[in-house]
């Protein structure tokens, strides 16, 4: 793992829009082999963020959290993270800074870098699937990550 990126996407796949980041990490792991300049790569997706993820970060040089975003400029946005204790670091769902902060906690370290990139969706009903809107901001998103990966941001 050392030296690997952590892909992490989350949502809900039965609510449209809300499936953006677990579709993005699939994606990512279907372009993965014909991408060996993107350098290691590991993948977790789950329904919401939670304490025990933090020790998923474990030995990672840096990780891409990865959620749709009903708010975010289209078609998707960009945010380094720093830790931080918020509301969410008592519930059952944390936020990405909150997950840092957990991890600095338990570690007794800094977090590897890390970054969350939402993506613009527009339908999260139950039962409703990608909207196309929400397709077109997964595939921009998909071509800048290309990027990202290939430049070594840290």
């Amino acid at each position: 793992m050392s030296g690997s990126t952590l892909v992490f996407g989350w949502g809900n796949p039965s609510r449209g829009d809300d499936a953006l980041g677990p579709v993005f990490v699939e994606r990512m792991q279907h372009l993965e082999s014909t991408h060996p300049e993107w350098g290691r790569l590991d993948f977790q997706t789950d329904f919401q963020l939670q304490v025990e993820h933090a020790l998923d970060m474990r030995g990672h040089s840096r990780v891409l959290f990865v959620d749709a975003s009903a708010t975010c400029p289209a078609p998707f946005s960009l945010l380094a993270l720093s830790p931080a204790k918020d509301a969410s670091f008592t519930t059952h769902a944390m936020t990405p800074q909150a997950l840092l902060h957990a991890y600095t906690e338990l570690e007794k370290e800094s977090p590897p870098p890390a970054w969350l990139l939402a993506i613009r969706g527009e339908r999260f009903e139950l039962g409703d699937a990608l909207s196309p809107a929400a397709e077109q901001h997964l595939q921009a998103a998909l071509a800048w990550v290309d990027n990202w990966l290939t430049s070594g941001i840290r």
